[in-house]
């Protein structure tokens, strides 16, 4: 039988809210948090919960960095990407993976349906209904989605060149704004559409609330060995303020 609830008393809210002075900028985090409600347990090692596989490593300092400069309001996960992926769609077997990255998740396997909706219910739309209320509050602010992604993937091997990268759908002229700043640093190595383009049908955050409502946006991914600690979430958040403010304007 489920638990009357995923959540124990001691376990935290699955959605924070910073909100800031400004109106023109929503951050959005999808994957900072790593940790585990009561009722659904992915059934791995903290090691691995602890890796990318678990969260996007340095993306909520980064985050928080650039909502502070911007006086901007800051959307964000708490719970882990294995209990369930906020940027995939519920229905998507991603969104609870029995794999990550070569390394099984023991908790997902096998799942009801009943299961993996509490999942949804729970931990899934409390984050999306609160990204939609800030928009709402706001207006038509510009969405900027934050990642981070591994420098080697398990799954490969094969390392990746990329310190920061956009993902992005066709023609974006906030992307081009940015990544015409940032290329403009030749000590920077910049990734367009790689490693990861904004794929519809599988991401979920950014077309849901930003294209379908025709929101200027950005996702960006940072290194995560680059932003692991606070010096380098600091550095790197300081390093990318021009190209979103560039964006915002484009």
């Amino acid at each position: 039988m489920l638990p009357p609830t995923l959540l124990g008393p001691d376990d935290p809210a699955p959605v924070t809210v910073l909100r800031g002075a400004g109106r023109r900028l929503v951050i959005v985090c999808d994957h900072a948090g790593k940790a585990v409600p009561r009722g659904a347990d992915p059934g791995v090692a903290q090691a691995d919960l602890d890796r990318h596989i678990g969260w996007d490593i340095g993306a909520l300092a980064v985050a928080r960095r650039l909502a502070e400069a911007f006086d901007a309001t800051l959307v964000a996960t708490r719970y882990s990407r294995l209990v369930i992926d906020a940027n995939r769609y519920p229905f998507d077997p991603a969104a609870m993976p029995e794999i990550s990255d070569g390394t099984p998740v023991p908790g997902n396997v096998g799942l009801s349906p009943a299961a993996r909706w509490r999942r949804v219910v729970e931990l899934h739309r409390p984050y999306h209904d609160a990204i939609a209320a800030e928009i709402e509050r706001l207006g038509a602010p510009f969405f900027l989605s934050v990642h981070s992604m591994t420098d080697r993937p398990r799954a490969t091997g094969r390392p990746r060149p990329w310190q920061v990268a956009l993902s992005r759908a066709g023609r974006c002229p906030a992307s081009k704004a940015a990544l015409a700043v940032l290329r403009a640093d030749r000590a920077i190595t910049v990734g367009d559409n790689e490693p990861y383009a904004l794929d519809f049908g599988e991401d979920f955050t950014t077309p849901e609330h930003a294209v379908r409502r025709g929101l200027s946006h950005l996702q960006v991914e940072f290194r995560q060995d680059l932003i692991a600690d606070a010096a380098g979430a600091q550095a790197w958040a300081d390093r990318f303020a021009p190209a979103l403010s560039a964006a915002m304007e484009a």
